[in-house]
């Protein structure tokens, strides 16, 4: 069950114990410090968002599968702290009085040791420690194959194709997730009908190849799919990077309908054939290589 999202002026307070972080991505390192806790805190949008639009990163995860991901975790409810002027003006100590104290009455607080927060980001775990009102936890940084578990690193790994790994960081599949919407119908017209998915503005793009993918149609049972990112090289078009899910086994009609991705495996970079035979020779591949895959991540 998803936790429940609830903007900050809408939170009553009461006893309660406060994850704190971005948690873009709800990885393995996130997790540890969303246990035990039955509220996580987190800023929206992005602050960078904000202070540096130039810079804010790709984001892992929407709203909604980061609430999802938490809820799975035991997190009733989804707090959001509007990230504006006057929050990000705001002084680490009014951050505590106010949002942790007054508004939610946190009893224990859990972030993890990097976490920094108020104006300049001057706020430490330890000042949160050293306030008497609340428990403090402190989660120390993890590591996993010979590096620390993060946002940036999973969001380096996602953008590299390498799908199977960000998964070791992130716990769950890095996933997409939109409403179909109507395309060119080329792949219908080569035997292997598409949903066209366009993603979230500003959300993480896995490299340009083709995926063995986990598919949801309106959240039902998963599903085979083989799943392209790019440009489609072998046709001219002008609609740009492409998402297009060929599921398998599956035959209706998908156009407005949501759908949600998880990837598992890279199957091959973006590539041009030399005639449209060839291509769907290696379509025909993609999909046994998406039926083998998704068969050994059930």
């Amino acid at each position: 069950m998803s936790a429940r999202i609830t903007p900050l002026a809408d939170v009553l307070p009461r006893p309660r114990t406060v994850a704190v972080g971005m948690f873009d991505g709800v990885h393995l390192g996130h997790r540890e410090v969303i246990r035990g806790a039955d509220t996580a805190l987190t800023l929206h949008p992005h602050p960078l968002a904000v202070l540096r639009p130039d810079r804010v990163p790709a984001q892992l995860t929407t709203l909604e599968r980061k609430a999802a991901l938490i809820g799975a975790l035991g997190v009733q409810e989804l707090v959001l702290v509007p990230f504006d002027a006057q929050t990000a003006a705001q002084s680490p100590q009014e951050f505590v009085d106010d949002v942790l104290v007054r508004r939610l009455d946190a009893r224990g607080v859990r972030v993890g040791e990097n976490f920094h927060f108020g104006h300049g980001a001057a706020g430490t775990p330890t000042l949160l420690a050293s306030d008497p009102r609340f428990d403090t936890v402190i989660v120390p940084l993890l590591s996993g194959e010979g590096q620390r578990l993060s946002s940036t690193r999973a969001r380096e790994l996602v953008a590299a194709g390498d799908v199977a790994a960000a998964t070791r960081i992130l716990g769950d599949p890095f996933a997409l997730s939109g409403i179909v919407e109507p395309g060119e119908r080329r792949g219908r017209e080569l035997g292997f009908p598409t949903a066209n998915l366009e993603p979230p503005p500003g959300h993480a793009l896995p490299a340009h190849g083709v995926y063995a993918c986990r598919a949801r149609i309106d959240g039902d049972e998963a599903r085979a799919a083989a799943v392209s990112i790019g440009v489609r090289p072998q046709f001219e078009s002008a609609l740009g990077v492409l998402v297009e899910a060929h599921v398998v086994d599956w035959s209706g009609d998908l156009y407005g309908r949501p759908l949600e991705l998880e990837f598992l495996e890279r199957l091959r970079g973006e590539e041009r054939f030399d005639d449209v035979p060839s291509l769907v020779a290696q379509i025909r591949r993609d999909v046994e290589a998406t039926r083998r895959v998704f068969r050994a991540h059930a």
